[in-house]
């Protein structure tokens, strides 16, 4: 069986061609449509023997991107559109709404739209690309994904912001994270190694970065709120601030709350610290000893440090800390100032462990009372999974 998953970014279209047989899944190809209604436009492929290909072609938009798409897996890696069985769809942001992936209908994709007020940047295009299969391939079933549904359990207490009551019922106003399809494949990643049974923070750490708090399998809080603003230090989003400042610098310096809403998420975290938006960058300049960015990193670190020692509490204790995603995945130098600072849990780490990359690694040593791990996230294979469980 061939399962297709596609991720709709504000102008990219990634994809993953998924041939399935009993509890295998092999990658037969994937890729990604670029700059999308931008150019130049390209569209990419990459095949299971790592042959790779790359066309430029006028992207308008997201459906002439879908097209690109599948006219390259036709080109050799699928005879017919027909091999595809079913298509999940990563998407973003499914509110209260959506508390597991689901088969679309219409009212799915109309629900999925009317919430794209809270993540602009994806429901809408991933909205476009799922009505662009159903107008070609209508028989074709379709699942949506929810990076938001695994934080469905959080407890009221972590998910409701104090507000008048008729901000929270009428605006949906709540904490709904992110990142959740990540957090909960590299749980359950976790479990199989510490228990079922256990308490695991997990640590998705790159451009964007959250962190989770899991117990017993299920999300009790998430660090990213009711966008993905919240949190930790990011690459270019400033993460947790005092509610105050955007309405101070509105006022003080006459900006729109269209202009501070670009300067929180895409020009500030680590790039306004220091002109470093890319992590690598950031990391090779601290490396070097440059003044503003080993300040930065302090500022970085302790916000992990901070959050992970808040969801401690939260969870009475923890049995594993898991790092995953971009910086998580590939940064001993992160991992390492991370887990000093929290080296009065009994953690020790196991240097040599912390320099590997590429697969599930601890790298804590075995006499370590926390266990900590890098765990490579697979988002698309989670997705896989829950549309080959709904479509089968």
């Amino acid at each position: 069986m061939k399962i297709l998953v596609l991720n709709s970014g504000s102008s990219t279209l990634k994809y993953q061609l998924f041939d399935i047989n009993g509890d295998t899944y092999d990658v037969v190809a994937k890729g990604n449509a670029d700059r999308i209604n931008r150019s130049p436009s390209t569209v990419s492929i990459k095949y299971a023997d790592g042959r790779k290909k790359e066309v430029t072609v006028e992207l308008p938009n997201h459906e002439t991107a879908l097209r690109e798409v599948l006219k390259l897996l036709l080109d050799g890696v699928v005879s017919s559109l027909d091999e595809i069985q079913a298509i999940g769809h990563r998407v973003v942001q499914g509110g209260d709404i959506f508390k597991s992936s689901t088969l679309i209908d219409e009212k799915v994709i109309e629900q999925i739209e009317e919430l794209a007020a809270l993540a602009p940047l994806h429901n809408g295009p991933a909205a476009l690309v799922i009505r662009a299969v159903k107008k070609d391939y209508p028989k074709m079933p379709q699942v949506a994904v929810f990076d938001t549904a695994f934080h469905q359990t959080m407890p009221y207490e972590a998910y409701t912001y104090a507000l008048p009551k008729e901000q929270i019922a009428r605006y949906k106003i709540r904490r709904y994270g992110a990142h959740g399809t990540s957090h909960k494949f590299v749980a359950e990643e976790a479990a199989k190694l510490v228990g079922a049974n256990s308490k695991i923070i997990t640590c998705h750490i790159g451009s964007g970065a959250s962190i989770t708090a899991v117990k017993d399998g299920k999300c009790i809080d998430t660090s990213m709120g009711m966008t993905p603003l919240a949190g930790i230090v990011m690459d270019t989003r400033c993460g947790d601030i005092d509610p105050s400042i955007p309405l101070y610098i509105m006022k003080t310096q006459k900006m729109t709350p269209d202009e501070v809403t670009e300067m929180l998420n895409k020009k500030s975290g680590k790039v306004g610290l220091t002109g470093y938006s890319d992590s690598r960058d950031f990391e090779a300049a601290y490396l070097r000893g440059e003044e503003d960015v080993k300040n930065a990193m302090k500022a970085y670190i302790y916000s992990i440090v901070k959050c992970i020692g808040s969801y401690i509490a939260a969870l009475g204790g923890v049995d594993a800390i898991v790092f995953t995603a971009g910086v998580g995945e590939n940064s001993p130098l992160v991992r390492q100032l991370v887990l000093e600072r929290l080296s009065y849990l009994g953690i020790e780490v196991d240097e040599d462990a912390n320099a590997k990359r590429g697969d599930i690694v601890e790298i804590t040593k075995s006499d370590s009372k926390v266990r900590a791990f890098v765990i490579p996230t697979n988002e698309e294979l989670a997705i896989a999974r829950d549309t080959l469980a709904l479509t089968k």
